[in-house]
């Protein structure tokens, strides 16, 4: 198994441990080394079923240049993010209900929690054009130049897309959006949140509490814990 394959094994394995599975949807991608796409699990299964045969490297247009089976429909997500975004190595799409529920309120995410911390100061986009597939690179070429320089963007009616330099990075930053969104509806649901950090301890707590040590330290977490349970 190539380091590649293998990161996106893991990042499969990490995101079902952490409950971000939707049946056989939901993605996670790393970028080819060589440039010629990008390393995705084949559609038609599940984050807790990938290991290395189930993994293929998707072009741009989105022909399977290595590996079996078919290739999932938004491969736009993932191949269209990386070309606006150089200092993206891994893309997550998924599905969590907390994520298709707390974009539809229409209302900012707060930092109420650390884990929101990542996606405020500046605020997180929402991809408004659609709510379907992003089946087409027109729509994966959107969805990219809405995101920004983001590294996160909910999708209503749809889920979510996190990304980062690597796979450690855009998992965690999918595990944390998804409990960020979580608590918020939490909050909302109890009358509001009535105290939040500021932009000033957003941001120093952004260093503190999730620099790249400690999202890498969430990471190794969530790996081993697939490889206890034997996740894939």
């Amino acid at each position: 198994m190539n380091d590649v394959v293998r990161e996106v094994v893991q990042a499969s394995g990490a995101l079902a441990f952490a409950g971000l599975s939707d049946m056989v949807w939901g993605h996670a991608s790393v970028r080819d080394p060589e440039g010629k796409g990008v390393w995705i699990k084949a559609s038609g299964w599940g984050f807790e079923e990938i290991d290395a045969g189930k993994v293929h490297l998707v072009s741009p247009d989105g022909a399977v240049l290595t590996g079996e089976g078919k290739r999932h429909l938004e491969f736009p997500i993932h191949t269209e993010i990386m070309a606006r975004r150089t200092d993206v190595g891994c893309v997550v799409h998924t599905h969590a209900p907390a994520l298709a529920a707390f974009a539809s309120m229409d209302v900012e995410l707060q930092p109420i929690s650390h884990d929101a911390v990542p996606f405020t100061y500046p605020q997180l986009p929402r991809f408004a054009e659609t709510g379907a597939l992003i089946a087409t690179r027109d729509l994966g070429r959107s969805l990219a130049e809405t995101l920004g320089d983001a590294n996160g963007i909910l999708m209503p009616n749809h889920g979510a897309v996190t990304v980062g330099p690597d796979a450690a990075s855009a998992v965690m930053y999918a595990v944390l959006l998804e409990r960020a969104c979580r608590t918020q509806l939490l909050a909302l649901a109890a009358g509001g949140p009535k105290v939040r950090s500021d932009e000033q301890e957003t941001r120093f707590k952004r260093d503190q509490i999730w620099n790249l040590g400690q999202l890498g330290a969430g990471w190794e977490y969530l790996a081993r814990r697939a490889a206890q349970a034997d996740v894939h």
